[in-house]
């Protein structure tokens, strides 16, 4: 008894979804869009096109510790990165784009042309990681004194410490 059937292999991958040409994945309901660095200011211009036209947040991450993190197939974890929170308020929906920098070169492109609301929140990356947005009208620091050295929230920072002098006590 032959059998004319074919079967196909099965895979235990699925094709990722894409918006953009950038993977996406969902975190609580909520999609993630992963666009690498020279597809960020694109995939913004574009989505705001689509409506999400307010930048709720932006704020660095520094996974030092957690290069291992899951993230979608083709994207490359890096010890930096970049996550910006977009709302499109008729419609109703948010969206969060997470781009991956690099330690060796901690830059990317300003979103303050299209979200003018971006100026602090790129500014206090800056301050607080060293990632430098390009196109920024004033990278300047926003938290720490001007002439402070190094950025606190990176997780290699070391730890001051301020001697306490309690009442009473032995000096």
């Amino acid at each position: 008894m032959s059998d004319d059937t074919t079967t196909q292999p099965e895979t235990d991958t699925e094709a990722v979804p894409m918006i953009h040409g950038c993977p996406v994945t969902d975190s609580r309901g909520q999609e993630v869009v992963h666009p690498s660095r020279e597809q960020y200011v694109d995939v913004a211009k574009a989505l705001a096109d689509e409506g999400y036209s307010v930048c709720m947040d932006l704020c660095g991450v520094d996974y030092l510790q957690h290069m291992g993190r899951a993230l979608p197939e083709g994207v490359a974890p890096e010890r930096f990165e970049v996550v910006v929170n977009l709302l499109d308020i008729g419609q109703r929906r948010r969206i969060r784009l997470r781009v991956q920098v690099p330690e060796s070169d901690p830059t990317l492109a300003s979103l303050f042309d299209l979200h003018p609301g971006t100026e602090p929140y790129e500014r206090e990356t800056f301050d607080m990681f060293g990632i430098a947005f390009e196109g920024h009208p004033d990278l300047t620091r926003i938290l720490m004194p001007e002439g402070w050295e190094g950025h606190p929230l990176r997780k290699d920072y070391g730890v001051g410490e301020i001697p306490v002098q309690f009442k009473g006590a032995h000096a």
